[in-house]
């Protein structure tokens, strides 16, 4: 429990759902705070609440992942009042569920802006310090979506996969100083996530009673911090599927399409 004592923790994507459940569970945990995300408003209250709660340091910057110009700027300012970072969790991430040939340019492009490239961007700032220290933790928040696809989510799905052989690659990249890398494959989350993705609201209701608390990801992370974790599959039910389509892909798909069509 004392693991992240006077640790520094930046999380982007913190100002609602499980990135600010995982902010509220770190202040507890007595670490220092950095909390990225566009909405200034909703980071500066929950700002004002952890501090006076749990009497930590917290920071809070307006950011936008998929401008790189940006992260380079703010993750200067953060080293600039922190030296160091102990931990960083790549959260932020929105998805569109959209049949391939429905998916505009736009959408494309702003998902892989900010779920791949965001996330790099985020990770190739703490890099060089942390391997200098040989001390950190890069937490990835994928998504079951990057083992399996499922209709009306290739684009969605691409950007988990690459998610997924970077934080691999990363991980091997990395394991000889001593810095520890985590992926974080979550079903379907209770939160805002589905205004944008499912707007119909067609999964939500196909698949709520599946549906995970934040709360209960956001522990499942925290406690993962700063130990040599290599995968978080959540639920663990939902991730045998992804074994038996590694071994069996063809069959899977054939006999799993009417399960897994649920957008």
């Amino acid at each position: 429990m004392n693991r992240l004592k006077d640790k520094n923790i930046v999380i982007t994507g913190a100002s609602g759902g499980i990135g600010a459940e995982i902010a509220k569970l770190c202040a507890a945990r007595g670490a220092n705070l950095v909390l990225l995300a566009r909405s200034l408003d909703k980071l500066q209250q929950l700002e004002i609440e952890l501090e006076q709660k749990h009497h930590v340091k917290v920071e809070v910057f307006q950011l936008d992942v998929a401008n790189t110009d940006q992260v380079r700027e703010i993750f200067g300012k953060i080293f600039d009042l922190f030296g160091h970072i102990d931990v960083l969790v790549n959260n932020a991430g929105f998805g569109v569920f959209r049949e391939a040939h429905e998916a505009t340019m736009d959408e494309i492009k702003g998902m892989f802006e900010v779920n791949v490239i965001g996330l790099m961007a985020c990770t190739s700032m703490v890099l060089p310090k942390m391997r200098e220290r040989r001390f950190g933790h890069i937490i990835n928040i994928a998504s079951q979506a990057g083992k399996i696809a499922t209709p009306k989510s290739s684009v969605y799905s691409a950007t988990k996969h690459a998610v997924l052989g970077y934080t691999n690659a990363l991980r091997m990249e990395l394991d000889d100083v001593h810095v520890f890398v985590t992926s974080v494959n979550p079903g379907p989350i209770a939160t805002n996530f589905f205004n944008i993705a499912d707007e119909k609201g067609t999964y939500v209701k196909n698949v709520q009673k599946f549906m995970l608390q934040p709360e209960y990801v956001a522990r499942k992370v925290v406690d993962s911090m700063l130990t040599k974790t290599r995968e978080i599959n959540l639920p663990r039910w939902m991730n045998m599927g992804s074994v038996v389509y590694v071994l069996f892909p063809r069959l899977f798909e054939r006999i799993g399409k009417r399960m897994l069509n649920k957008k």
